[in-house]
């Protein structure tokens, strides 16, 4: 049996994963090693997975993880899907005020995209190319605004900056810390956008 056929077999059970000192991954479920080609394919396949050193015990799933995406992204195939200006966004966040909020912002909208995939696919199948281009490009627009919107809400000179040189020459002022009413308002907003979403995602 292959090991793409034992991994689709655990779907819908955690499958224990462990990594030696030597880098490989040995797979329980099917009792054989297993590479990180593997492991996105079990992603896609929807098996659910942990990843534990073998030696200390801590679950290293995150690492992992980061490391397939890593991988994608430097195939050189130019099928790259982490736009750059996303990632510089990204990693400006860590240790900001805000960077609690965005896992939950980040995962809530994977997650709306993943429920409007049927859909679109459905919808573009019945069009013409022109009018399905069309169409994926105003529902990228409309996703793409919700997405700005929330970032200007959590980092407002996130879009005002202009280009990095000007940037550099008259960087913002640093925004005050946010009071606990400022907070509680930010995470109504949150709720109020992920409403809207959702009405764009089931919106036939």
């Amino acid at each position: 049996m292959s090991e793409k056929s034992d991994a689709g077999r655990a779907a819908g059970e955690r499958v224990i994963i462990k990594k030696y000192a030597n880098r490989r991954l040995y797979n329980t479920a099917s009792s054989s090693y297993v590479t990180l080609e593997h492991l996105a394919d079990m992603v896609r396949e929807g098996v659910d997975f942990v990843v534990f050193d073998a030696k200390s015990g801590d679950d290293i799933t995150r690492s992992v993880l980061t490391q397939i995406i890593f991988d994608e992204e430097n195939r050189g195939d130019g099928k790259n899907l982490l736009p750059i200006q996303f990632l510089r966004q990204l990693i400006g966040f860590y240790g900001d005020q805000m960077q609690a909020f965005l896992p939950s912002y980040l995962e809530m909208s994977l997650e709306t995209f993943s429920k409007q995939q049927d859909r679109m696919r459905t919808q573009f199948g019945s069009m013409s190319p022109q009018t399905g281009v069309a169409a994926f490009d105003e529902q990228v627009r409309q996703n793409m605004a919700l997405f700005e919107r929330t970032m200007k809400m959590f980092s407002p000179f996130a879009y005002t900056r202009g280009d990095e040189t000007s940037a550099a020459q008259s960087p913002p002022p640093q925004a005050p810390p946010p009071s606990e009413d400022s907070l509680t308002e930010l995470k109504k907003q949150v709720e109020a956008m992920r409403a809207q979403i959702d009405r764009l995602a089931s919106k036939d």
